[in-house]
């Protein structure tokens, strides 16, 4: 049975949700499940905003069906090509013959790839600044390539001021009847989702983030229509300085988080010696994570958080410990840049992975290693204690000053 939400007088919500999903994209844990979210501007001619992915699709064709309510669909815009939005695309074109699909050179090219179908008789091919009027709205797009797929576009209703933002301004996480950011506790229960999408998701193209920035910045934005999550009406630049934070690599916080890779427990008791110290030196909201056990999207999303990084790892194969060595190349590979970074390493016989470790962190930009590594030799002794201690009080110096 088909479940519509009005965004506006003439948009509704058609997304779904899936809460059964594990792993979004095949890589990211996802517990809070997932939101597909597409949109209907039912106008003198209607316009569908993207599609959905294919295990949600049927009830995504419920809820278009109903809304709109015997009328023809005329046109489908694709903002963006990926499955999770487009993989009902072909379903929607079959029902609806008669509709056009909107969406520039890249995305037509896309469709071609990802479908045995053929749309060059039924497709308008738009650019940068073109617009589509259907009677009292009129929609202008704008290209955001690599937000994070190089045809990434998104559409702005000048009628009702909305931005239908793509995959930017998107979260993991299940909707649960609430679609509006300001019907949630967005803050506490959704932002470290919100983060973690985007770090892990469009993390590496902060470029091309701060170009859609100033392009949204030049709008005048009543309300922001992701592909996933939250729908943003109040309170838009809050979350627009989150992205500001993220996409020119800004720590949100100045604190502290503490990655560590160890064996058995004597690198760990390393890592807490320093957190500890830091803690008694008055550095709050302190992390601490077994790089073993927390999945690498949260690491990589409390490292774009956090100003301060410290690296404790053993030596593992004459190298890095595996998991930290995952960690340390999702982080370069997520063009993580402007932190201050302390390294601990241990080995019995050859300790080898703070070198190692120190030698990815230099070949990323604007990293600031503290001094030399911490060296421990199988245990912490008295000796190391206070030389840990002493890097804590350096990191805790520089993080309050």
């Amino acid at each position: 049975m088909h479940c519509i939400q009005s965004v506006t007088q003439d948009i509704r919500y058609l997304g779904i949700s899936d809460r059964r999903l594990a792993l979004f994209e095949n890589i990211y844990p996802i517990p809070r499940g997932i939101s597909y979210n597409a949109y209907l501007v039912l106008d003198e001619q209607t316009v569908l905003m993207d599609a959905v992915d294919k295990a949600v699709e049927d009830r995504f064709l419920e809820n278009l069906e109903a809304a709109l309510e015997g009328r023809s669909l005329d046109y489908v815009v694709v903002n963006h090509m990926e499955p999770d939005h487009c993989a009902s695309l072909t379903e929607v074109l079959r029902r609806y013959p008669q509709a056009q699909v909107v969406g520039n050179a890249k995305t037509i090219g896309m469709i071609g790839q990802f479908f045995d179908l053929d749309v060059s008789s039924r497709c308008m091919a738009v650019k940068e600044g073109d617009t589509l009027t259907t009677g009292r709205h009129t929609f202008t797009f704008a290209m955001a390539p690599m937000v994070h797929w190089p045809e990434v576009m998104v559409t702005y209703d000048a009628a009702d001021k909305v931005l239908f933002s793509a995959d930017a301004f998107g979260t993991f996480g299940a909707l649960n009847g609430n679609i509006f950011a300001d019907q949630v506790n967005f803050e506490r229960d959704w932002l470290d989702d919100a983060r973690r999408y985007y770090t892990n998701i469009v993390g590496k193209y902060g470029v091309q983030v701060q170009a859609l920035l100033k392009k949204a910045a030049a709008l005048d934005i009543a309300c922001v229509c992701p592909l996933h999550g939250p729908i943003w009406r109040q309170n838009i630049d809050w979350f627009v300085s989150k992205y500001q934070q993220w996409s020119t690599y800004t720590p949100e916080d100045r604190s502290v988080a503490v990655f560590c890779g160890s064996v058995y427990g004597h690198t760990e008791n390393a890592a807490e010696i320093v957190a500890n110290r830091l803690a008694e030196k008055g550095v709050r909201d302190i992390r601490l994570y077994d790089v073993s056990h927390t999945h690498v999207s949260d690491l990589v999303s409390e490292a774009f958080r956090c100003s301060h990084l410290v690296l404790a790892s053993s030596t593992y194969n004459g190298g890095i410990f595996t998991p930290m060595e995952t960690l340390l190349l999702d982080l370069k590979a997520h063009n993580l840049q402007n932190r201050t970074v302390a390294i601990i390493d241990n080995g019995t016989w050859a300790a080898t992975a703070g070198r190692q470790m120190a030698e990815i962190i230099g070949s990323m930009k604007n990293m600031t290693l503290m001094e030399e590594t911490i060296h421990v030799k199988s245990a912490v002794k008295e000796a190391q204690r206070a030389e840990l201690e002493g890097l804590a009080d350096r990191l805790a110096a520089d993080v309050l000053a």
